[in-house]
């Protein structure tokens, strides 16, 4: 259905970045503290998105996802993280979760329920990203940012940190900074 969506906005638009904004703008999660999040609560904002995992390595990249989110959070960055069990290393419930990241990483940004990130049960948004820009999470704390007019700005896999001057560079240049 978000596939023809965006078919649709592109024919009758005939541009591209208006049919990624489309697309974007339609992709929903169910929220880890309740209710729904997506891109269109986020309208006109950037949002950096990485997929977690609270028993991996790169688990202390929470605090850089919270870092960034504090460091631009009032220019406009939305940082989203969507926790998945994909790799076989996120706890058992989504409570375990929300309580592991606000009590050990001190997390109070956008987080999801424990969703798939990748193949057919993937959530839409990361089969979307996998089919239109032809990236997959390969491990756990992959990033991608999304600009505020929906289109992907840049994709990191696992080792780039949140912080570091490959994301902050792309999010500044994203919020005009």
């Amino acid at each position: 259905m978000v596939r023809v969506a965006a078919l649709c906005a592109l024919l009758l638009s005939g541009s591209a970045v208006s049919a990624a904004e489309s697309a974007v703008e339609g992709f929903r999660f169910a929220s880890i503290d309740g209710g729904e999040i997506g891109f269109a609560d986020w309208a006109g904002r950037p949002v950096l998105v990485a997929n977690t995992a609270s028993l991996c390595g790169y688990s202390g990249q929470y605090v850089d996802l919270q870092t960034l989110y504090d460091t631009y959070r009032e220019a406009g960055l939305v940082v989203l993280a969507v926790p998945s069990d994909d790799f076989r290393q996120e706890l058992d419930s989504d409570a375990e979760v929300r309580d592991y990241c606000e009590l050990t990483y001190g997390i109070d940004l956008p987080m999801t329920t424990i969703t798939p990130v990748l193949g057919e049960g993937a959530h839409p948004f990361w089969r979307w990203l996998a089919e239109t820009h032809g990236f997959a999470p390969g491990w756990n704390f992959n990033k991608v940012l999304i600009g505020a007019d929906g289109a992907v700005l840049g994709t990191w896999g696992s080792q780039p940190n949140p912080m570091g001057p490959a994301i902050t560079g792309a999010v500044e240049a994203a919020l005009g900074l």
